[in-house]
């Protein structure tokens, strides 16, 4: 678990709309849910080596706000996609679709993508067992 400041009294966010979490020069990490969290701590560990890495959070995966993620990827020249979900079974390779799609040309690097490997989907009773 994390806590994080909320505002006071009602507020809104504009659905499609990605948020540049942490702002970097070096590398783009995309996430979305939990694991913006994870990628922040990761953030931490590379700028301890001098690597600064921008955080985008998507927080919608329909629409995606491609425009962001493409922004942050020209800037940076390399991007990485964190998702919780297993390989086959999430919203990466699609964001890693549309950016070698649309800004091949800027990237020094591949893209990569961090997730857990395909395995079969645990029985309910088996659940925690799996996790």
């Amino acid at each position: 678990a994390f806590r994080a400041e909320v505002p006071e009294g009602e507020y809104t966010g504009e659905l499609g709309k990605a948020n540049v979490v942490r702002e970097g020069t070096d590398v783009t990490i995309i996430a979305y849910g939990l694991m913006v969290h994870t990628a922040t701590k990761a953030a931490d560990e590379l700028e301890k080596n001098g690597i600064k890495a921008e955080i985008i959070d998507l927080r919608t995966i329909a629409p995606i706000d491609i425009d962001t993620v493409l922004a942050s990827v020209k800037k940076t020249k390399r991007a990485i996609v964190v998702q919780e979900a297993q390989k086959s079974a999430g919203v990466a390779a699609e964001v890693i679709a549309q950016i070698n799609e649309r800004a091949i040309l800027h990237l020094e690097a591949p893209v990569l993508r961090v997730a857990p490997p395909d395995t079969v989907y645990p029985f309910a009773q088996i659940e925690d067992t799996w996790l």
